[in-house]
């Protein structure tokens, strides 16, 4: 789906171990983002953070966590990422939720001009 210039980013912040109908709900989150033909999400897997309740998750081997941080980046027109945040909100249970406005100056495929 094309982009161009103002857009948003939409970040969901969650852990590893979140889960929708079994699966793990990044996984849910990209793959409806690409059902509704967005522009494009990607998921960044974190070696440490802490959330609501402070609790320390790391990949440290002293510590080993079994719900690492998880950040699920998604840019797309407002409107297109506004009808994603109300079915995300019946799903999220917990995590953080951020939204930016940006300008798009590029967004290719790779196909030749």
């Amino acid at each position: 789906m094309p982009i161009k210039n103002d857009a948003q980013r939409l970040r969901i912040y969650i852990g590893d171990q979140a889960r929708h109908k079994g699966a793990p709900l990044y996984q849910w989150i990209v793959e409806e983002a690409r059902r509704r033909k967005m522009a494009g999400a990607t998921v960044f897997r974190g070696n440490m953070g802490f959330g609501a309740s402070s609790r320390i998750h790391t990949d440290k081997i002293l510590r080993l966590s079994e719900d690492l941080p998880v950040v699920v980046e998604i840019v797309d027109r407002p409107e297109r990422i506004e009808d994603l945040l109300s079915d995300l909100d019946a799903v999220l249970k917990k995590g953080l939720v951020t939204l930016e406005a940006i300008q798009v100056r590029a967004y290719r495929d790779g196909t030749p001009q």
